[in-house]
């Protein structure tokens, strides 16, 4: 009987309703605090620079920023020194062509844009497949792309100043796993790239 009462008052108290705290929280362990975490003694002689050394300079480390379309149809790479593109060859090309569409040009010109944007000379324009086929024709269809994307870069930009370097690649230098469809997409690509805010 004391067992039976004993089991509805753990009943009664255990049924309230649970509400969710409305502020905000944060990962258990992680809360800010006020005091040091490590005692920390300056006058440690690991601490200090052997007599006569000093610091190398202050470096600034290459950052990369890379912007993925939810397709994966195109890609952009930016660090401290340069920008480059990767576009699939399915946005640009039909399947084992060379030919560009109008709508491949317009993309082209939107990235010549860019180009003159940063003030770039120097222009790389790489062509890649995957590795289906031979690779003797994968690197003459890589090679034949990226002639093909740099026509249309030579005519938007029009400019006696800039410098190419056009290559085709074949299924060297795949980005991703060649035995899905996926990965194969996605190593089928041309890559353009520039130097960041090269002054003339």
């Amino acid at each position: 009987m004391i067992l039976a009462g004993s089991i509805a008052a753990l009943m009664v108290v255990g049924s309230g309703t649970a509400y969710a705290d409305d502020g905000p929280s944060v990962p258990p362990g992680t809360e800010a605090t006020a005091s040091v975490p490590v005692e920390v003694d300056g006058n440690d002689p690991d601490l200090k620079l052997p007599e006569g050394a000093t610091l190398a300079a202050a470096k600034v480390l290459d950052i990369k920023t890379v912007v993925e379309d939810q397709s994966g149809d195109e890609r952009r790479e930016d660090t401290n020194s340069d920008v480059k593109f990767a576009l699939q060859a399915e946005v640009l090309f039909g399947k084992d062509s060379a030919k560009l569409g109008a709508q491949a040009k317009a993309r082209i010109a939107t990235i010549a844009e860019e180009i003159k944007t940063q003030n770039a000379t120097r222009i790389r324009v790489f062509g890649f497949t995957d590795n289906l086929g031979s690779s003797a024709h994968g690197d003459v269809l890589s090679r034949q792309r990226a002639n093909a994307v740099h026509g249309v870069l030579e005519q938007e930009l029009n400019d006696s100043d800039v410098t190419y370097e056009v290559r085709g690649y074949g299924e060297q230098y795949p980005i991703a796993d060649n035995s899905t469809e996926a990965g194969r997409k996605k190593n089928r690509r041309v890559e353009i790239s520039f130097p960041r805010a090269e002054s003339r």
